[in-house]
């Protein structure tokens, strides 16, 4: 079932990513925490994706196996030329950043996947600003009519995670713009 609060938890961890990122510490080990964090990001909104176009989640924590899955079931979701570059990357760090004690996210890497992955999330609608796709009105007055009475006074958050929900029947009948 999709549940927009699995886009809630990757923004938080993201956000938790980036907070320890922007944070110095004299302990390298502490940009594991960042790096697991981002992945855990990446992982749930892919999962969401694939629960949104009902799609059982195996109990994976394979980046590539979920993009992978993300473009054979035509999840609303666009997959960056990066993060499929570097799934099998992000795959890694989400066991090796808190099993292996020798293991060492590098600085510059993770520098890149914070930029880059704050992209996937922003072309995702991952974000409080509200998605260039319902800046058109009656286009977020249809959006908001698939809504139970209750949820309609949501925020744009909420909003732009319903849209990935809801893609599909939204432009149903017209001729699909982006």
């Amino acid at each position: 079932m999709c549940d927009i609060r699995l886009f809630k938890s990757a923004r938080m961890d993201f956000e938790t990513a980036r907070l320890i990122w922007e944070k110095s510490y004299h302990d390298e080990m502490i940009l594991n925490n960042a790096a697991y964090h981002l992945q855990q990001a990446v992982e749930k909104v892919l999962k969401g994706g694939l629960e949104c176009v009902g799609v059982t989640v195996p109990n994976t924590h394979k980046i590539t196996k979920l993009i992978e899955m993300v473009s054979h079931n035509g999840a609303n979701l666009v997959i960056t030329d990066w993060l499929d570059d570097h799934s099998e990357m992000l795959s890694e760090w989400e066991a090796e950043t808190r099993y292996n004690m020798d293991f060492l996210v590098e600085k510059r890497k993770l520098d890149k996947a914070i930029r880059e992955i704050q992209t996937f999330l922003a072309v995702n609608g991952i974000q409080d600003e509200l998605r260039g796709e319902l800046a058109d009105a009656s286009r977020k007055t249809k959006l908001l009519s698939f809504l139970p009475e209750e949820k309609r006074n949501c925020s744009d958050f909420e909003l732009n995670c319903y849209y990935i929900m809801y893609q599909k029947k939204l432009y149903s009948g017209e001729k699909f713009q982006g």
